[in-house]
């Protein structure tokens, strides 16, 4: 089963910053668009960012914009995100997932996107 791995989670205060990370393994994610989506308690899941495969394109969701950053490295087979100037509200847990395409279809339904992970939590507490 192909599946991406999220890592770089934890507990920060707010005003601080992390980077995700989202690895794929035994497979290349070099032909695939890639999304980043959270999910806090007692919500649904929301799509926050997406990077094209090019790296040239990238999307935000509204929430996230000036603050978080997608990037991507073919060398490296990953797909990351910088998250800074951190907010309670973003605490949730963290998943990213490859879209069938080169470009983000801005899709809200899961099962148009393969590979998802176990996420990673992010939790915003002072």
């Amino acid at each position: 089963q192909l599946q991406l791995v999220e890592s770089g989670g934890g507990l920060v205060q707010p005003g601080g910053s992390l980077r995700l990370s989202c690895a794929a393994s035994g497979f290349s994610l070099n032909f695939n668009a890639v999304g980043w989506f959270r999910q806090a308690p007692g919500k649904e899941r929301e799509g926050v960012s997406c990077i094209s495969t090019s790296g040239r394109s990238a999307e935000y969701a509204d929430s996230v914009k000036g603050r978080f950053t997608i990037s991507r490295d073919k060398d490296k087979n990953t797909v990351y995100l910088q998250m800074n100037s951190l907010k309670l509200e973003d605490t949730a847990v963290y998943f990213c997932a490859a879209e069938p395409l080169s470009f983000c279809s801005g899709s809200s339904v899961s099962n148009h996107y393969w590979g998802w992970g176990q996420g990673t939590q992010v939790t915003v507490s002072s």
